[in-house]
């Protein structure tokens, strides 16, 4: 039997829908500070951004389609202080619910892209 580290090797990409390339290029690129992106390849419906400066390996990956806003997955963030973040991003004009704790695990905050995906972030309690 195979179990699931044996047979996936980690994540490569996340890719998030969205109708309009140039608006997801700068929320997700200048908005949220992802910075340029690794493949802009616009003829083809995606770009994608390294999450190597936050830390991580995978691949952030916007894709256009023709769709409706995501309701089962979320894209969680890491973030130093999520009250500090959620206001930091509000100031930046990004819907933005406010931080949740849950004393002694983690606060999070749920925020949204122009599309109507629901991100999330999150920082100890």
């Amino acid at each position: 039997m195979t179990t699931f580290g044996a047979l996936f090797r980690g994540i490569n990409v996340v890719s998030i829908s969205v109708t309009d390339l140039d608006r997801a290029r700068a929320f997700y690129g200048e908005v949220l500070g992802f910075g340029p992106p690794l493949y802009d390849l616009p003829e083809a419906g995606w770009i994608e951004f390294s999450s190597g400066a936050a830390g991580g390996n995978v691949s952030v990956t916007l894709a256009e389609s023709s769709w409706t806003p995501s309701a089962g997955m979320t894209l969680v963030l890491n973030v130093e202080d999520c009250h500090a973040a959620v206001d930091e991003l509000r100031r930046r004009g990004v819907q933005c619910e406010d931080a949740q704790v849950f004393p002694g695990f983690v606060t999070f905050a749920s925020f949204y892209d122009p599309f109507g995906n629901r991100l999330q972030m999150c920082s100890p309690a």
